[in-house]
C-alpha cells in the first residue's frame, strides 16, 4: 500500500466541496458561531406563470415525490408545503403518492403552512376572497390530514394588504412568512415583527432573507446571502432552500451541504426545521408569547408594499373576469341560501365549491396581476367563466323559484317584472329592461299600480321588430329582496321629473336636486360639479389634465416603478353630444382619439343621483403605452384614502402607484376665496381598476386622482431582459374594453359617502326578469337580510361548508364594521326568522352560525367555533319583536 493510500485513509476535517464525510456524529469546532439557522426545505410551484396549469399539475406530482424520496434518504430531512391546490392535484392523479405524503405529516416531516388553496395576490381579490382562501385552504388540511395551517406563508406575492392579520388569525395562523417588500423597496422594516391590522389583530412576521428557493447545488452562497439580509441580533434565523418556481424542491446536493457546513461550523448549527418549529423556538427564547421582550418587537400598522407596482394594472382583462366571477359567486351563494333554507332546494354546494376554486385558483399571483404568460388567460377565461356560469345557473333556478311564488294576479294590459337586489341594504337604482310586443312602447308602475319614472332608450336588438325595445326605468328594492313591477302599453309622462338639460358657453349641464354638472366640449371633460347638498364644487377651476397617454417602456411587472404619474398628452376630443334626455336619466357622451386608439365617456346623471356614473369604452391599439384617466380638485391640503380587502387606509399624497378595491378619495380645504376654508371631498369609484394614486400639486396641475386605465406591455417581459427589435411579440389589452366609474362629492369625510356600497352595487346591480301571471303566497314585496346600511355591512349570506359533507344547512352571515370607527349594529335577518343585535370594533370582522333551530354562535372565519365564545354578546330575538 503506498503512503498516499495510507494517507486517505486519516479522518477527513474540513470539506466545502466533494464527497460527504461519513459518520457524522454532530460535533462541530468549539469556534462555531453561536447560532442555529433552520433549515426550511420547501420549493415554490407557480401552478402557472411562464408554463399553462397543466405542466404545474404534472409538476406538482413529480415535486413532491421527490421531495418524499428524500425522505427515505435522509431521516432528518423535514419538507414544507404552502399552497393546499398542489396536494389536491396529487390527491386526483396519484393517490398512492398522496397516501405517502398523508404518513409523512402524521410523521411531523411533511409540514402544511400557508392553509390558503394558493399564494394569491395579496392586494387585489375582495375581502370574502381572502377569507375563502383559509376557509377551503384549511378545511381541506384538517379533513385530509387533521392538522390545519397555523403559519401564515406568501413567499412570492408582490404585496400585502393591511387586513391580513386580521384574516390570518381568522383563520387559525398566528404568524406570516413573506419575501416582499425586500430590504431595497422598504428598508423600515425588520426581519421579524408584529403586523398589526386595523382592527387591532396581529401576527408574528418575519421577513425571509434573501429569496424563498435556492440554486440546486451547495447551499453556502444562499445562507452567505440569507445572512446578508437578515437582522443577525435575533440570534437564531430562519432559511428557505430548495429549487423553486418550476418546483423541484431541495436535492441531495443541497441537503449534503447542510449537513457539511453544520460539521464545519461554518455558520453557526445548521438544522433542518419546519417554520412551525422555527417561531415556536423563537418565542420560548424570549419567554413566552406574554414575555416583555416579545412586547418589544417593532410593531408595523401598514400594508406591506411596494413590488411590481405594474401588476396593479396589467392585463385589463383578468382583472375584469375575476371582479365579475367573484361578485357572481357571491351572489349565488345569498340566493342558494334563500332556496336552501325557504325554498326547499337541495343546497348546491359542490357546484358552489368548484366555482369557488376556479376563482381562488385565478387569483395567484402569477395570474391576477397579469404576469403570466398570454396562452394561460385563455384559461384563466375559461375558468372563470366556469365560476360565473355555475353561478347564473344559482341565480337563475332561485330567482325563477321565488318568482313563481309571488302573488301576481292576472292584467293582459301588463307584462310583470320582478327586479331582485343582492345586496343586503336597499337599492335604488336605474334598471334597463328588453322587452317585446309593445311597439307603442311601455310606461312603469310599482306594486301598488303607483307610476314609476321610465323612458324609451335603445335596444341591444338592431332588427325590423317594431316591438322590441327597451327602456330604463327606476328601482328601489328591499334589502337582499326583490320588487314587483309591471310594464304596461304606451308612454306616459310623469310630473316634475326633477333632470334637466341645457347647453350654452361652449357646456352641457345636467342638473338634478342634487347635484349640476357641466361637461365642456372643448376639453371633454367637468367643467363644474356642484354639490347642491354643500355648496361645494371640488371641480370647478381644477387645473390639470383628464387624460394622460405615456409611452411606457416597463416590464410587465412595472419593476422597480415607484410611480406612473408622469407627463402626457391629452386624448383630443373629436366630439361631444347629448346622447339621451328624459325624465329617468340624462346621457352625455364624449369621444376622444389618441394615435389608433379611441376613448368614450358617457356621463350619466340620474334623476335622484348624489354621484355622476361615467360608463367607459377603450379601444387601445398602442403598444409599450399606458393611458391614466385623472381627477383634479381644487382643493388645499390634500388627503388620500383607499379602500382595501375589508378595510381603508390613508396613504401619502404623493404619486406613488398604490393598489386600491373600488375606491380612492381624496379630501381638503375647498380653494377660492368665499370657501371660507370649508371641508370638501371627490371620490372616484371604478368597477375593475386597481392601480391608483393621488398625486399632489405639480407644475400648474392641482392635487388629482388617478386611475390606470390601461398599459400595454409584452406578455410575461420580465426586466432586465431587453427586447429584440427585430423580434415579434404579444402585447397586452389590445382592442376593446369597458369600465364604468363614479363622481361622488362629499363634504370631506369619505365615511358619509358610502363607497364600499356605492362600488358593490356598480359592479354588481339589480337583476331585473320578465315574469307570468300566477297565484302565490309570496307579497309583492320581499327582503330575506338587511344590515341597515349603516357602518357595519353584511358581506356573506351563505350555507355552511359543513353540509357539503352531510352536515345541517345552517345558515352563515359574516359583517364588517366599514369606517374604522366602533359600532352597534342591527342585523334583520327574515331569511331564518331573526335579528342580531351585537358591537363592532373598528374594522372589525364578524362571522355568525345561525342553525334551523334559531340558537347563534360566533365562529371564525374558517366556520369554526371560536375556542372562547363570541368576542362581543349577540342579542337575538324573533323578527318582529
Amino acid at each position: 500500500m503506498s503512503d498516499a493510500a495510507d494517507a486517505s485513509a486519516a479522518p477527513m476535517s474540513n470539506a466545502p466541496s466533494g464527497a460527504q464525510p461519513a459518520g457524522l456524529d454532530g460535533r462541530r469546532p468549539p469556534a462555531t458561531v453561536d447560532r442555529t439557522l433552520y433549515m426550511i426545505g420547501a420549493t415554490h410551484l407557480d401552478p402557472v406563470w411562464l408554463w399553462p396549469w397543466q405542466e404545474g399539475y404534472q409538476e406538482a406530482r413529480a415535486t413532491f415525490r421527490s421531495a418524499l424520496d428524500r425522505m427515505e434518504e435522509y431521516e432528518d430531512f423535514v419538507f414544507t408545503c404552502d399552497q393546499v391546490v398542489l396536494l389536491a392535484w396529487v390527491e386526483e392523479q396519484d393517490p398512492e403518492l398522496f397516501e405517502r405524503i398523508r404518513a409523512r405529516v402524521a410523521e411531523g416531516r411533511w409540514v402544511n403552512a400557508g392553509g390558503w388553496w394558493v399564494e394569491p395576490d395579496c392586494n387585489l381579490p375582495t375581502g370574502e376572497s381572502f377569507a375563502r382562501q383559509g376557509l377551503i385552504g384549511q378545511r381541506y388540511l384538517d379533513e385530509k390530514f387533521g392538522k390545519p395551517a397555523t403559519v401564515g406563508m406568501n413567499v412570492d406575492p408582490f404585496g400585502h394588504h393591511a387586513m391580513i392579520p386580521a384574516i390570518l388569525r381568522g383563520q387559525g395562523m398566528d404568524t406570516y412568512m413573506f419575501l416582499r417588500p425586500g430590504p431595497a423597496e422598504d428598508g423600515r422594516l425588520r426581519t421579524a415583527f408584529w403586523w398589526e391590522s386595523p382592527d387591532g389583530s396581529r401576527v408574528l412576521g418575519y421577513r425571509i432573507p434573501h429569496e424563498y428557493c435556492s440554486p440546486p447545488g451547495d447551499v453556502s452562497g444562499h445562507t452567505d446571502k440569507s445572512l446578508g439580509a437578515l437582522d443577525r441580533s435575533l440570534g437564531d434565523l430562519m432559511v428557505l432552500f430548495g429549487v423553486g418556481n418550476h418546483g423541484g424542491g431541495p436535492t441531495r446536493a443541497n441537503i449534503d451541504s447542510i449537513h457539511r457546513f453544520d460539521r464545519m461550523g461554518s455558520f453557526g448549527r445548521l438544522i433542518m426545521s419546519s417554520p412551525r418549529e422555527y417561531f415556536d423556538e423563537f418565542i420560548a427564547r424570549r419567554g413566552g408569547i406574554d414575555s416583555d421582550e416579545m412586547a418589544a418587537l417593532p410593531v408595523w400598522k401598514d400594508d406591506l408594499q411596494h413590488h411590481a407596482s405594474g401588476c396593479y394594472s396589467a392585463h385589463s382583462g383578468i382583472k375584469a373576469w375575476q371582479r365579475r366571477a367573484q361578485n357572481a359567486v357571491l351572489s349565488a351563494e345569498r340566493w342558494a341560501a334563500v332556496g336552501t333554507v325557504q325554498h326547499g332546494l337541495e343546497h348546491p354546494g359542490e357546484d358552489l365549491y368548484r366555482a369557488w376554486q376556479q376563482v381562488l385558483f385565478n387569483q395567484f399571483h402569477d395570474i391576477l396581476p397579469g404576469s403570466a404568460i398570454e396562452p394561460s388567460y385563455e384559461d384563466s377565461r375559461d375558468q372563470l367563466g366556469e365560476a360565473i356560469a355555475i353561478s347564473k345557473r344559482i341565480i337563475t333556478r332561485v330567482h325563477n323559484v321565488i318568482a313563481r311564488k309571488v302573488d301576481i294576479p292576472f292584467d293582459e294590459s301588463s307584462q310583470p317584472v320582478l327586479v331582485f337586489n343582492p345586496h343586503a341594504w336597499p337599492v335604488r337604482q336605474v334598471v334597463e329592461l328588453q322587452y317585446g310586443a309593445q311597439p307603442l312602447g311601455v310606461h312603469v308602475v310599482d306594486e301598488a299600480g303607483r307610476p314609476v319614472a321610465a323612458q324609451k332608450v335603445q335596444s341591444v336588438a338592431t332588427t325590423d321588430d317594431k316591438g322590441r325595445a327597451a327602456c330604463a326605468f327606476e328601482t328601489e328594492i328591499p334589502a337582499f329582496g326583490y320588487r314587483l313591477y309591471r310594464l304596461l302599453r304606451g308612454p306616459q309622462e310623469i310630473e316634475d321629473a326633477g333632470l334637466s338639460v341645457s347647453e350654452s358657453d361652449g357646456a352641457t349641464a345636467v342638473e338634478n336636486e342634487h347635484l349640476r354638472l357641466e361637461v365642456d366640449h372643448g376639453t371633454g371633460w367637468v367643467r363644474s360639479l356642484l354639490d347642491k347638498r354643500t355648496g361645494a364644487d371640488v371641480l370647478a377651476g381644477a387645473t390639470g389634465p383628464h387624460t394622460q397617454v405615456c409611452d411606457d417602456p416597463t416590464d410587465t411587472w412595472g419593476h422597480r416603478v415607484v410611480s406612473y404619474a408622469w407627463p402626457g398628452e391629452e386624448m383630443p376630443v373629436t366630439r361631444t353630444v347629448v346622447r339621451e334626455r328624459g325624465p329617468v336619466r340624462a346621457i352625455v357622451r364624449v369621444e376622444r382619439e389618441w394615435g389608433r386608439s379611441r376613448l368614450i365617456e358617457e356621463f350619466v346623471l340620474t334623476r335622484d343621483a348624489t354621484a355622476v356614473q361615467v360608463r367607459t369604452t377603450l379601444d387601445w391599439r398602442e403598444e409599450h403605452h399606458l393611458l391614466k384617466l385623472r381627477f383634479p380638485v381644487a382643493l388645499d391640503e390634500p388627503e388620500a384614502t383607499y379602500e382595501i380587502p375589508y378595510a381603508a387606509i390613508e396613504r401619502p399624497v404623493d404619486g406613488a402607484e398604490e393598489p386600491a378595491q373600488q375606491w380612492v378619495s381624496v379630501s381638503g380645504r375647498l380653494r377660492g376665496e368665499h370657501s371660507g376654508g370649508q371641508r370638501a371631498g371627490l371620490a372616484v369609484v371604478t368597477t375593475t381598476k386597481h392601480g391608483y394614486d393621488v398625486s399632489p400639486p405639480e407644475s400648474g396641475a392641482d392635487p388629482s386622482i388617478g386611475v390606470t386605465a390601461v398599459r400595454s406591455p409584452v406578455y410575461s417581459w420580465h426586466d432586465p431582459r431587453l427586447l429584440d427589435p427585430e423580434g415579434f411579440y404579444s402585447f397586452q389589452d389590445q382592442g376593446a374594453q369597458t369600465f364604468s366609474y363614479l363622481l361622488v362629492p362629499h363634504a370631506g369625510d369619505w365615511r358619509e359617502a358610502d363607497l364600499t356600497r356605492r362600488g358593490n352595487e356598480l359592479s354588481a346591480p339589480v337583476r331585473a326578469m320578465l315574469e307570468s301571471f300566477h297565484d302565490g303566497e309570496l307579497a309583492p314585496v320581499g327582503s330575506f337580510a338587511a344590515d341597515g346600511g349603516e357602518q357595519v355591512m353584511i358581506t356573506a349570506v351563505k350555507i355552511t361548508e359543513d353540509a357539503r359533507g352531510g352536515g345541517a344547512p345552517d345558515v352563515i352571515v359574516r359583517a364588517v364594521e366599514t369606517t374604522g370607527r366602533p359600532a352597534r349594529a342591527r342585523l334583520e335577518l327574515p331569511i331564518t326568522g331573526q335579528v342580531l343585535e351585537t358591537d363592532f370594533g373598528p374594522h372589525q370582522v364578524r362571522t355568525f352560525r345561525i342553525a334551523a333551530d334559531g340558537a347563534v354562535t360566533e365562529t371564525d372565519l374558517v366556520e369554526w367555533p371560536l375556542p372562547d365564545g363570541p368576542v362581543a354578546e349577540i342579542n337575538t330575538h324573533p323578527l318582529g319583536q
